[in-house]
């Protein structure tokens, strides 16, 4: 057997086993098919290595974390995840790394609030507060949920202090809107900042959160629904 027939084979093989998996599951009460065996996302890693959910610190250099989900410290007063974890989608991590190089070279850091967020988890938000304009919906689903959005900031590196920004992480009111300008002029600054490195790298702004991008790929990434204990 010659080596590019051999590669068309394992192909096949891997295609087959992620027809049989996603066949395997039915749509929720939305019409929507959400991963939530970690067996089911690992054939789809198999399939496609970009599609694994990796830690942003193993390929982020000196990246900060404050997951407010983690805590009662957020909109919701409760803590929704039970442990603080970051994890994104393999080609999010990489672009994520860019984003960092050129931030310390400024002398800056990205400090994440969220990423990776369980279908389950956006559902629970919902219905504590059924916002349309600033939650993520449950019929929909989240980019969070796919593993390719991020809520973040700036942070300077020598004094570990979070860059002045238009609103608090999470404020559901319009200075939240990236494009408001009714601003001091260095809180622009540092918003535009953010926005232009992460545009950069492949990231977009969330129409109406600062906090809030999303990386733009071809690719698609399913819903997922799995807990962060089993990623560990």
């Amino acid at each position: 057997m010659n080596k590019q027939l051999f590669k068309v084979l394992v192909q096949l093989f891997l295609f087959v086993g992620l027809s049989s998996a996603n066949a395997q599951y039915a749509a929720n009460q939305y019409g929507l098919k959400v991963i939530n065996s970690v067996a089911h996302y690992k054939k789809t890693v198999e399939a496609d290595a970009q599609h694994a959910l990796v830690k942003i610190q193993d390929y982020v250099p000196n990246i900060m974390l404050d997951i407010k989900y983690a805590t009662s410290q957020n909109v919701f007063y409760t803590q929704l995840y039970k442990i603080p974890a970051a994890f994104v989608r393999l080609p999010v991590a990489k672009a994520l790394a860019s984003v960092q190089e050129d931030l310390n070279k400024q002398g800056l850091s990205l400090k994440i609030y969220d990423a990776y967020r369980p279908y389950s988890v956006t559902c629970r938000m919902f219905e504590m507060l059924p916002d349309t304009i600033y939650m993520g919906l449950p019929w929909q689903g989240s980019r969070h949920n796919r593993g390719i959005a991020l809520d973040l900031t700036l942070v300077d590196l020598k004094t570990k202090q979070e860059l002045r920004m238009p609103t608090p992480f999470d404020a559901l009111v319009y200075a939240s809107h990236p494009e408001f300008m009714q601003l001091p002029a260095k809180i622009i600054e540092n918003r535009e900042l953010l926005k232009a490195v992460m545009q950069k790298h492949g990231f977009k702004v969330d129409p109406v959160e600062w906090w809030h991008y999303n990386y733009v790929s071809a690719t698609t990434f399913e819903l997922l629904d799995i807990p962060f204990e089993a990623l560990e």
